[in-house]
């Protein structure tokens, strides 16, 4: 086991180190501990004590349990049919990330022709971005109306009354970007 955990702490350094563009000597200096005990640790060859692995979790920014866990993939792949996904009225609303990140929503909205979609105003302060893929995007923000095109953006406050239609006979896709504002939803 002791030799299991030693080499779990020498991979999860060496890659901590290595993602963040961290020389040992930088870390040295950073946390306090000795290069050559960097060297020794990323070599699976050091026994190092409890303060020495949170000296080095503190440099490299991570909880000490990251240090002695099993290693992490340094890619996972999601296949499509994991990521959520939702439908309102024909609309298919499709998260881009499988992982959730604070104050942020980025979502894949497809709509059939003849397709329409009332969109729930966010919280006060929330900005959204969409930009058009392909087709013809219908947005309506507080009664004003926008027609995007492929490769247009437009940029308003999500926490007002928006909808999204496609009045064309192609299937449009447009990509969402909310940025979640501090306030309460209005």
């Amino acid at each position: 086991m002791e030799d299991k955990l030693a080499g779990y702490i020498a991979q999860n350094i060496k890659q901590l180190r290595q993602s963040r563009n961290l020389s040992q000597e930088q870390l040295s200096r950073l946390s306090g501990v000795p290069r050559p005990t960097w060297s020794n640790l990323e070599s699976g060859t050091a026994n190092p004590t409890v303060s020495v692995l949170a000296k080095v979790a503190a440099a490299l920014q991570v909880p000490v349990e990251e240090l002695i866990s099993p290693p992490k993939a340094q890619a996972k792949l999601y296949p499509a049919d994991t990521i959520p996904k939702q439908r309102r009225g024909g609309v298919v609303i499709r998260k881009l990330l499988p992982d959730y990140l604070q104050g942020m929503e980025l979502d894949r909205i497809e709509l059939p022709p003849g397709a329409q979609m009332i969109g729930v105003p966010h919280r006060m302060g929330t900005r959204e971005y969409l930009a058009c893929e392909s087709g013809q995007v219908e947005l309506v923000v507080s009664g004003e109306k926008y027609s995007l095109s492929p490769g247009d953006v437009v940029v308003f406050r999500g926490d007002q009354k928006h909808s999204y239609a496609n009045r064309d006979d192609d299937v449009a896709v447009a990509y969402s970007a909310i940025v979640l504002g501090p306030g309460r939803i209005s």
